[in-house]
């Protein structure tokens, strides 16, 4: 069984696809919210949560906000009532802003990017590895960015918080050394989803194309082929990987 933020659209949503197709049952967690924010990039919806959820009959979709321990703590609950244990935990959710250079970057923008995309993955460790430990070979997955390994210009706080994964699951897989739970991150590059087309936004740029010329394939990823990426990490053939940092992109940072 295993636990997916961020599954209503995009990477979550192909991840849950990846992992169902794996074998694996499914508690999907998602802001989702009643509407579409009436400003900014939207988010997901809570028919969003309950269109990817209908894809699976067996599986569960939790509106779950990660920047709340309770709501992580719930989904976790929730994974155990119906299914009895937890084999995996798939920290895909995540929120991108910025324009500004980092000295001018608001206090409002800082906060929520930490909460949103580093808070939010400590919530799920701090949920689920407890209940992973009991499993006889634990999966903890976290989805950083490129950003997350290479600086990139107005986008200080994102890049700061996709780092931040980084340090907190290698730190993670420190903590679990002798267990039977293992802990990865996965970078991807540029994807063909809504997040990049904020980053498009971002950069004052006419379409997300312009990141192709950025990588060595010169196109932009599928969902699905970093979805590929962190199905194999929750897999037994990854059994010898933890502490992991898997780059996803294209060639970006190669």
């Amino acid at each position: 069984m295993a636990l997916v933020t961020g599954a209503a659209r995009g990477l979550g949503a192909a991840v849950a696809a990846s992992l169902h197709a794996a074998g694996y049952r499914l508690v999907l967690a998602d802001l989702a919210l009643p509407t579409t924010p009436a400003s900014g990039y939207p988010y997901a919806t809570r028919d969003d949560l309950a269109a990817v959820a209908a894809r699976y009959p067996d599986a569960l979709a939790i509106p779950t906000d990660v920047r709340r321990q309770g709501d992580v703590d719930a989904a976790v609950r929730a994974a155990l009532e119906r299914f009895g244990r937890l084999d995996a935990a798939v920290a895909v959710a995540g929120i991108i802003a910025g324009g500004p250079p980092a000295w001018q970057t608001d206090d409002d923008t800082w906060e929520t990017l930490l909460a949103g995309n580093l808070t939010g993955v400590f919530h799920v460790i701090r949920a689920a590895v407890p209940t992973l430990l009991a499993a006889p070979a634990g999966r903890f997955v976290a989805v950083s960015s490129a950003a997350g390994t290479r600086p990139l210009p107005r986008l200080a706080a994102y890049s700061a918080s996709k780092h931040g994964v980084v340090g907190l699951v290698r730190s993670l897989a420190a903590d679990l050394a002798g267990t039977s739970v293992t802990a990865n991150v996965v970078c991807p590059g540029s994807m063909d989803t809504t997040m990049l087309l904020e980053t498009a936004r971002i950069y004052d740029l006419p379409s997300t194309a312009e990141f192709a010329g950025h990588a060595y394939l010169r196109r932009l990823l599928r969902p699905e082929e970093v979805a590929s990426a962190v199905a194999f990490l929750c897999s037994p053939a990854s059994s010898g990987m933890t502490g992991s940092v898997l780059a996803v992109d294209a060639g970006f940072t190669g």
